[in-house]
C-alpha cells in the first residue's frame, strides 16, 4: 500500500522548508535508510532519510521549491500502484467505493458534491506548486520565468527563479513534457502551495485541473492558453530598448540572469539590460557583471540660460545642471519581510526600555593583549562582552527569562544569541551554556557559528533556544546604539567602539578607552532597578576582566 511522506519538521520552530536537492527521481527503487532528499530551511540544509521501502511514485515538491510543513512531500509504494486518490486529496472513500462491486450507487451520490476536489488528472500531467523553501517562508515571489506557455520542458530545465525570505533560488523541474499552464505571473508573489505551473502532453485539456486547484488561478480557462503569456511576455519586450536586445529580444522580454549575478548586479549599480550574457542560452552570469564595461556615452550638453534683452552683455552665461529624475521602485524580499514582521511584534508588544552606561576598558585592553600573547590563543573584545555577560546573567537571574503570559519563565541555563549579519538580513547562533565556556572557547565558537550562519551550512538547532541576546556594532565605529529584543529573550545588549578619549582618573585629566552599552529591556519581566544592577555587575568583570578568569 502507498505510503505518503509529508514534509518533515526539523526544528521546533520549522513551518516550512524547501527541496534543497532530490537524490532519488520518480520510478527509483528506495530502501528503508536512502536518503531521498536534502531540506533546507532558513539555518541548515539536512539530509532526509526514508522509512520505507517500495518505488517512489510522486514528488510533491520540486528541487528548489518550498512547502508547509506536512505537505505532500512524496509517495512510496508498489511499482505501477494507482495514487490519484491520495493526489486528488479527501477523495479516497469515493474511488475505492466505486471499485468494489455493487456499489455504484453509493461512489455516485457524494461526487458531485465535492467534484471540484475530486477531478482527475490526465495521465501524464504533473502539478507544480509554489515550494516552500525556508521555515519561515510563507509566500513566494516569481522573480523570473525562464520557460513561457508552449514550451517543451526536459527534466533538470530551470523552469524559473523563486524569491523566498531568505534568498532567490533556481527551481528545476523534476518532469518533462510541455509547460500547459502558468500560475503565478513574474513579479507576483503567492502564498506557499499556490498553484506555480501544469506540465504535461501538448494540447492536453487542463482546465478542470486548473479549476479544482483552488490556489492562484481563477479557473478561467484562458488563463491556460498559450494567448494570454505569450501577450503578458510581449508587452516588456516593447517596452526594451533597442540597446537591450542581445540579453531581451530572444527571451520572450525576460532578462535571463542567475541569482549572484543580480546580486552584484544591484550592489554595483548595473543595468542588466545592458550586460551581454555568456551562459545558456545567453543567461547573464557572474562573470558577465564583473567583466561589464559601460559603452563611453556622450555627455549632454549642458543648455545655456537664454539671456534676457535687457540683461547688461557683461553678465557672463549661468550653466545649469541638467539631467533626468528617476527613481527604482524594488520588491521586498521574503527574509525583508519576515525580519519587519518580527521585529514589529517585538517592538510592539514588548514595552522597550533602555539603559545606557560606559565603561573603562583600560583593564581589558590590556589583559586581551596579554591573553592574545599566548600560542594558539586569540580573542575578541566581543568575546569578552559576551563571558561578562553569562556570568552576570548567572548572578541576575531575572533578566534571563521569557515573559509565557501568565507566568514568566525563569532560565537557569545560558545560551547567549549573538547576532550575526548576512547579506540579506540578520541571524542569530546560539552559544550553549556560555556560563561554562572559557574565553578561548568561546571565541573559537563565534568564529566557527558565525562563518557557517553566513554561508547557511549552520545546523537549526544551534540557531535556536537563546535566552539572552548581543548585538555588536563596534567593529564599524558605532558609539552607541539601542535594538530590538530578540523574543522570546527579555533583553538584549547594543555594544558600542571603544574610543580614546579624555578621562578624569584620580582627579586627574588622562586619556582613557572607554565603551558605551545600551541594555534594552521588556519592562514586563525585567524591572529598572533590576536591569541596572545587571549592568554594574556587567561593568565590574569588564573593567577588571581578571574577575572572569577566576
Amino acid at each position: 500500500m502507498a505510503e505518503v511522506i509529508n514534509m518533515p519538521r526539523l526544528s521546533d520552530t520549522m513551518e516550512e522548508g524547501t527541496v534543497a536537492k532530490w537524490l532519488k527521481k520518480v520510478g527509483d527503487k528506495v530502501e528503508e535508510g536512502d536518503i531521498l532528499a536534502e531540506i533546507e530551511t532558513d539555518k541548515a540544509t539536512m539530509e532526509f532519510e526514508s522509512f520505507h521501502e517500495g518505488t517512489l511514485l510522486h514528488i510533491g515538491i520540486e528541487e528548489g521549491d518550498g512547502a508547509p510543513v506536512d505537505s505532500l512531500l512524496a509517495i512510496i509504494g508498489e511499482a505501477g500502484e494507482d495514487i490519484s486518490a491520495l493526489l486528488n486529496g479527501g477523495a479516497t472513500p469515493a474511488v475505492e467505493t466505486a471499485a468494489e462491486p455493487g456499489k455504484e450507487a453509493v461512489a455516485e451520490t457524494p461526487a458531485p458534491a465535492n467534484e471540484g476536489a475530486a477531478v482527475a488528472i490526465p495521465e501524464g500531467v504533473e502539478i507544480v506548486t509554489m515550494p516552500r523553501l525556508s521555515d519561515t517562508m510563507e509566500e513566494g515571489t516569481v522573480a523570473s520565468w525562464l520557460k513561457k506557455v508552449g514550451d517543451t520542458i526536459e527534466e533538470g530545465d530551470i523552469l524559473a527563479e523563486i524569491e523566498t525570505d531568505k534568498a532567490t533560488m533556481e527551481f528545476e523541474s523534476f518532469y518533462s513534457g510541455t509547460l500547459l499552464h502558468i500560475g503565478i505571473q513574474e513579479g507576483e508573489g503567492a502564498p506557499v502551495d499556490s498553484l506555480l505551473a501544469i506540465i504535461g502532453p501538448e494540447g492536453t485539456d487542463v482546465a478542470a485541473v486548473i479549476a479544482s486547484g483552488g490556489a492562484t488561478s481563477s479557473g478561467n480557462e484562458a488563463a491556460a492558453t498559450p494567448a494570454a503569456p505569450a501577450q503578458e511576455a510581449a508587452a516588456p519586450a516593447q517596452e526594451a530598448s533597442g540597446t537591450t536586445a542581445v540579453t531581451t529580444a530572444n527571451n520572450g522580454g525576460r532578462i535571463l540572469a542567475s541569482p549572484l549575478a543580480k546580486k552584484i548586479a544591484a550592489e554595483k549599480g548595473i543595468d542588466l539590460t545592458k550586460v551581454n550574457g555568456s551562459g545558456d542560452h545567453g543567461r547573464i552570469v557572474k562573470r558577465d557583471v564583473e567583466n561589464y564595461q559601460p559603452a563611453a556615452s556622450a555627455q549632454p550638453a549642458a543648455a545655456p540660460v537664454a539671456q534676457e534683452s535687457a540683461a547688461p552683455a557683461s553678465v557672463a552665461p549661468i550653466n545649469l545642471p541638467v539631467g533626468q529624475e528617476s527613481s527604482e521602485e524594488v520588491k521586498n524580499s521574503q527574509m525583508r519581510k519576515v525580519i519587519a514582521k518580527r521585529l514589529s511584534e517585538s517592538k510592539f508588544t514588548a514595552p522597550h526600555y533602555y539603559l545606557t552606561i560606559e565603561i573603562d576598558m583600560t583593564n581589558a585592553k590590556a589583559s586581551r593583549a596579554q591573553i592574545n600573547n599566548l600560542p594558539d590563543t586569540k580573542v575578541s573584545f566581543n568575546d569578552m562582552v559576551l563571558k561578562a555577560c553569562a556570568m552576570a546573567l548567572k548572578k541576575h537571574p531575572q533578566v534571563n527569562t521569557t515573559w509565557n503570559g501568565d507566568t514568566t519563565i525563569y532560565n537557569h541555563h545560558v545560551h547567549m544569541g549573538v547576532a550575526v549579519a548576512v547579506d540579506d538580513g540578520l541571524v542569530v547562533p546560539v552559544l550553549k551554556f556560555a556560563d561554562q565556556m572559557t574565553l578561548t572557547q568561546i571565541g573559537a565558537s563565534v568564529k566557527d557559528l558565525a562563518g557557517r550562519a553566513r554561508n547557511k551550512k549552520i545546523k537549526p538547532d544551534e540557531m535556536e533556544g537563546s535566552t539572552f541576546t548581543v548585538s555588536n556594532l563596534g567593529m564599524f565605529g558605532i558609539q552607541e546604539f539601542t535594538s530590538i529584543i530578540n523574543q522570546p529573550n527579555s533583553a538584549i545588549l547594543s555594544v558600542g567602539a571603544i574610543e580614546e578619549k579624555p578621562v578624569v582618573r584620580n582627579g586627574e585629566i588622562v586619556v582613557g578607552s572607554t565603551m558605551k552599552i545600551t541594555l534594552a529591556n521588556d519592562h514586563r519581566t525585567v524591572d529598572g532597578a533590576t536591569g541596572a544592577q545587571f549592568l554594574q555587575t556587567l561593568r565590574a568583570y569588564l573593567e577588571n576582566p581578571v574577575t572572569m578568569l577566576a
